[in-house]
Order: structure tokens, then C-alpha cells, then sequence
């Protein structure tokens, strides 16, 4: 794979996917502002000089930077490294106050810089929709599709590929009857049909038993044979609108709740730091999603699209919760912290993003083996 094809395959799906999620995140910000009568002065996708761009009636200035890698939306009287004001300047009028980001209220503040974050969850559960409305909502069948080791199924003799048909005379078409029926017999043994190929074949497999949480914290014990879906079997049912904006939200909502959870059990110590991807596995990701199917990339989106919201949603200046923290200690304290201290926390945000993005980019180059690559390569 030569220089212009590696670009095609991982870097223009990248490219695409970072232009629709910075676009919807800046267009959160700037939809607000409008409504809050704030001038918005430029709406730019990508940093740097502008290869074109245009007005509106409004006086914004859209543009597209020479670097497709962000975006951003300028306000007028918004300020990202706050300073003293300078003497020199002549002071706001009437009018300039009326449409200024600084002489708005907190609450108008606050709505304008969390509308970005807020913009990526929506986009996620408008993703999500447009594929259970389209493609429909993916369903297992009572696919095997992975064997645990040393399972109930691996001693039965199951392979990759069955398809189980009943479980003691009782007719099974879905995973979900599969789980159904075994988990409410541990260590009973159980008489399997199975579909292999052309051929049907009956197994036998005791469910070993298993101890689970359970509702009102109380310890449960259930039956599981050691088997995982499989992907290749699996049906496609199309959602009416309403059901699939349902299971967008359930789906974005559960994505997020995963997450969250993640980081609390790297924070805690419980999950290691390698499941953590930076920008090199995104792009990886892009080119593999990008190039298995449409539906894969838009799945790849939504959770991107999260993943971008929760993240500038972390109390750190510079980011936009940061902003939200300082808005938040505004509303205790009765006013706005000073110039001086706006200005070292933000110096203190950049430096621990910078940290923080060294920190995932070593991450992805040794997780993805680039340095045996390289060395391979000069040896």
C-alpha cells in the first residue's frame, strides 16, 4: 500500500468523520449564541489560513481552514485567554454591549458553551435513529459465534458457526431465547439441537452455574453454557421514526453510561490505560468502519460523537467545562473570578491537554506496534 492509498484508506475517512462532529459541536455553539442574540463573527471548519469562505446576512464569516483538524465559532466579546483590559481600549457602547458574549447573563453563558457538548449526544441519537429507521435494529439469532474455554458448550463439542434450533424439545430462534432458557438451569443437563451446515445434531451440555448480582443488590445464580452471538447471524429489523428516536436516546444514553464507566475503573485502577485510544486508532478505526459498510461508519460516528462531548464536558479550562466550572463558581461566589486567575487556569488546561494528548498518542504508538514497526524497517 503505497502513500496515496494509506491517505485514501485511513486519512480521508478520518478527515470526514472529525469535519461532521466539529461542524455539529460549533454549530451547538453558534445556534444558541444566535438565539441569544450574540454576534457571532466567524464560523470556521479547520484552523489556519481560510482556503474560501463566505457571509451571511448576519455578518458571520464561514470559512474552511487550510487544516481540516477543528473548528471553531468566534463570538464577540468572547475572549479564550482573558487578560486585563487595556486601558487604550475605548469602551463598549450600547449597541456592541447588546450582542457582546462577556455582558450576557450567567444563564445565557452557560447555554452557549454547554450547547456544543450537548450537540454531539443529539447528533449520536440522530445517528443511531437514521440507522434503526433505515437498516434496522441488528437481532442475533441463536448464532454461535465464540466459545469460551473450558465452557459448558466447549464440552459439549459446539463449533463457531452452529445454529441451535431447540433446547429440550422447546423451539429456540433468538440469542435471547437461548439466554432465557439456560440461565434458569445451572448444572441441569440439557439436550441441544443444533444446525451445523446441511446436518442437524443433537448435543447434550450442563450449564455451569454461576453467581451474578442481582436486583436490590441481592446475589443470584444462573446457568451459562459459554457462548457469545454471532455477528454473522444475524436479522435486521426496521424501527417505525418514533421507536427508532427511543432507541437512539436508550443506545446514546447506555454508550455514555459505558464510557463513564470505563474511565472510572482506569481512574480506580480496576482497567489498565491500553484500552485508551488517541488520535493514531481513531484513525485507524475511521479506514476500518469506513471501508466494512456505511452502517458501521455511522455506528462509529455516534460514538465518536460521544466520546467528543464527554470529553469537553471535563472540568478543565480551555475545554468547555472548563468555562461551565468558572460560570459555576460565578453563580456561588456572586461574580465572575478575576482576569488573572481566568488566565493562569487556562495556561494550567492547555498544558494538561497537551500532556494528556502526548500521553494517548505513546499510548496508540505502542499499542499499535509502531515502534517494532519502524525498527523492522531499518534492521
Amino acid at each position: 500500500m503505497n502513500i496515496i492509498e494509506m491517505a485514501l484508506y485511513w486519512g480521508f475517512p478520518f478527515l470526514i468523520a472529525l469535519t461532521i462532529l466539529v461542524f455539529f459541536h460549533e454549530l451547538g455553539h453558534f445556534w444558541v449564541a444566535r438565539l441569544a442574540k450574540v454576534r457571532v463573527e466567524v464560523f470556521s471548519v479547520g484552523f489556519g489560513s481560510e482556503l474560501f469562505g463566505w457571509n451571511d446576512q448576519a455578518g458571520t464569516r464561514w470559512k474552511i481552514g487550510v487544516i481540516p483538524l477543528g473548528g471553531y465559532v468566534k463570538m464577540f466579546g468572547q475572549s479564550d485567554l482573558p487578560s486585563d483590559e487595556d486601558e487604550d481600549e475605548p469602551p463598549l457602547t450600547d449597541e456592541e454591549k447588546a450582542v457582546s458574549f462577556q455582558h450576557k447573563t450567567l444563564a445565557q453563558r452557560t447555554a452557549i458553551v454547554a450547547a456544543g457538548p450537548i450537540a454531539n449526544f443529539l447528533l449520536s441519537v440522530v445517528l443511531i435513529a437514521g440507522l434503526m429507521a433505515t437498516f434496522g435494529a441488528a437481532r442475533p439469532y441463536a448464532g454461535v459465534g465464540e466459545i469460551m474455554p473450558g465452557s459448558a458448550a466447549a464440552e459439549a463439542g459446539f463449533e463457531v458457526g452452529d445454529r441451535i434450533v431447540s433446547i429440550d424439545g422447546e423451539a429456540v430462534e433468538w440469542f435471547s431465547d437461548l439466554v432465557r432458557i439456560v440461565s434458569v438451569q445451572p448444572e441441569i443437563l440439557l439436550k441441544i439441537k443444533v444446525r451445523r451446515g446441511d446436518d442437524e445434531l443433537v448435543l447434550t451440555a450442563t450449564p455451569k452455574r454461576h453467581q451474578q448480582p442481582g436486583a436490590e443488590g441481592k446475589t443470584v445464580e444462573i446457568g451459562l453454557l459459554g457462548v457469545r452471538y454471532d455477528p454473522q447471524q444475524m436479522n435486521y429489523e426496521r424501527q417505525t421514526p418514533l421507536m427508532a428516536v427511543w432507541m437512539g436516546m436508550q443506545q446514546t444514553a447506555s454508550l455514555t453510561e459505558k464510557t463513564l464507566s470505563f474511565l472510572g475503573q482506569i481512574i480506580s485502577g480496576r482497567q489498565g490505560t491500553e484500552g485508551i485510544g488517541g488520535p493514531l486508532r481513531i484513525v485507524q478505526y475511521a479506514g476500518i468502519t469506513f471501508q466494512s459498510g456505511i452502517e458501521n461508519f455511522i455506528l462509529f460516528l455516534a460514538v465518536l460523537s460521544i466520546n467528543l462531548g464527554l470529553i469537553n464536558l471535563f472540568p478543565i479550562p480551555i475545554l468547555d467545562g472548563g468555562h461551565l466550572l468558572f460560570f459555576a463558581v460565578e453563580a456561588i461566589w456572586g461574580r465572575p473570578l478575576g482576569p488573572r486567575a481566568q488566565e493562569y487556569g487556562f495556561r494550567f488546561g492547555l498544558i494538561l491537554v497537551l500532556i494528556l494528548m502526548v500521553f494517548v498518542t505513546w499510548n496508540d504508538l505502542v499499542q499499535l506496534r509502531i515502534f517494532e514497526f519502524i525498527k523492522e524497517l531499518v534492521t
